[in-house]
C-alpha cells in the first residue's frame, strides 16, 4: 500500500488499479472512501472483506452527476430536484433500483434500492471519470471504527488491503453524507444525519419522514453500534470523568483535552470530531467524556454519531 499525493499522474494510476478490481482510498469533500468497481462484484466483496462490514449493509456508489443516477435509479421528480439542489455535494439519495443498472446486487445489500452520491471533491470526481464506472465507497475504515478524515487515518485502519491511497489532505467537512430516501411515491425519509443540515433539506421538500426501525438496514450508518473508539464514552458530561479525557465544545470547555469548537461552531464541530476522537483513544484513556452538543443544524448529525459510537460501551 501506498500513499500518494493525489496528483493527475497519481489518479489515472488508482483508475487502472479500480479498473482491474483492486481498492484505492479516495478523499472526498466528507470523509476518505474505501473505493471500488460498483458494478464488480469480486472489487465490491474486497471492501466487505477489508472493512469487516457486515454484507447487509449496504454501500453508496459514487457517481458525476443526475445523468449517472437515472441510469441506476428509477428518479421521482422529488429525487430528481433534490439531486439538481445539493449535487454534487453531501447528500446521498436511495431509489428504487433499476433492473438494468450495472451496479451490482452485492453493493446494494440485495436490496431493491441504490444509494447513490455525486461527490464535490475534484479527486473524486476526475477518479470517477477516469475509472469510467461508479465507485463503491464506504468510509475508508475498519466497520465501525472512526471514519477517516485524513489519508493516515485510512492507511492505518486498512493497511495491505488497499493498494493505493490518494492524499488530498484534511477533508473540507470531516463528517460523513446526509442519506435520504425517495420512494417511488415521492416521499422522502431522512435515512442518516450528516453533512447537509436536516432544515436545508426540509426549505426544499417540506418535512422529513423517520425510517422504520423495524427494517434492515437501508443506508450506511444506520447500525445501532458504529463510529467506534476503544475508549467508553460519557456523553453530555459538563466535566471530565475520572481517569478520563475531556471532549469538550465551546467557549466553557477550557479544561478540554481537545475542543471541537472554541467558538461553538457546528461546522467547525463536524469537521473535526472523528479526528479529535481518534487523537484522544489513542492517548490509550479508558474514558472519553464530551461536552453537550446542540441538536440543531449539524448537531443533530453529530449527535448521532456520538450516541452510536457510545452503545455498548
Amino acid at each position: 500500500m501506498k500513499i500518494r499525493t493525489a496528483d493527475d499522474v497519481a489518479i489515472s494510476h488508482a483508475a487502472t488499479i479500480l479498473r482491474a478490481g483492486a481498492l484505492v482510498v479516495m478523499p472526498t469533500e466528507t470523509v476518505y472512501g474505501l473505493a471500488g468497481d460498483a458494478t464488480n462484484p469480486t472489487a465490491v466483496a474486497r471492501i466487505y472483506a477489508a472493512k469487516g462490514r457486515p454484507s447487509f449493509n449496504p454501500l453508496i456508489s459514487h457517481i458525476l452527476g443526475v445523468e449517472d443516477a437515472a441510469r441506476h435509479a428509477v428518479l421521482h421528480p422529488v429525487a430528481r430536484s433534490l439531486a439538481e439542489r445539493f449535487w454534487p455535494g453531501a447528500l446521498t439519495l436511495v431509489a428504487p433500483r433499476r433492473s438494468d443498472s450495472a451496479i451490482c446486487e452485492l453493493a446494494c445489500a440485495g436490496l431493491a434500492s441504490v444509494a447513490l452520491r455525486a461527490p464535490a471533491h475534484p479527486v473524486a470526481r476526475s477518479l470517477i471519470a477516469a475509472a469510467g464506472t461508479p465507485l463503491a465507497a464506504p468510509s475508508a475504515n475498519r466497520s465501525g471504527r472512526l471514519s477517516p478524515t485524513r489519508a493516515a487515518h485510512a492507511a492505518e485502519d486498512l493497511g495491505d488491503a488497499v493498494e493505493l491511497v490518494l492524499d488530498a489532505g484534511a477533508c473540507g467537512l470531516g463528517l460523513e453524507s446526509t442519506v435520504v430516501a425517495v420512494s417511488e411515491a415521492g416521499q422522502v425519509t431522512l435515512l442518516r444525519p450528516g453533512a447537509i443540515a436536516r432544515e436545508e433539506i426540509e426549505k426544499h421538500v417540506g418535512l422529513l419522514a423517520a425510517p422504520d426501525a423495524r427494517s434492515a438496514p437501508s443506508s450506511p450508518g444506520m447500525l445501532e453500534s458504529h463510529y467506534a473508539p476503544r475508549a467508553r464514552l460519557v456523553l453530555d458530561a459538563s466535566t471530565p470523568v475520572a481517569d478520563g479525557v475531556h471532549l469538550g465544545f465551546g467557549p466553557g470547555a477550557a479544561s478540554a483535552a481537545l475542543n471541537l469548537s472554541p467558538q461553538g461552531d457546528l461546522l467547525e464541530a463536524a469537521a473535526n470530531l472523528f479526528a479529535y476522537l481518534r487523537k484522544l483513544d489513542a492517548t490509550g484513556a479508558p474514558v472519553i467524556s464530551v461536552s453537550p452538543i446542540p441538536q440543531h443544524g449539524l448537531g443533530e448529525a453529530i449527535n448521532d454519531r456520538l450516541a452510536r459510537a457510545a452503545v455498548g460501551r
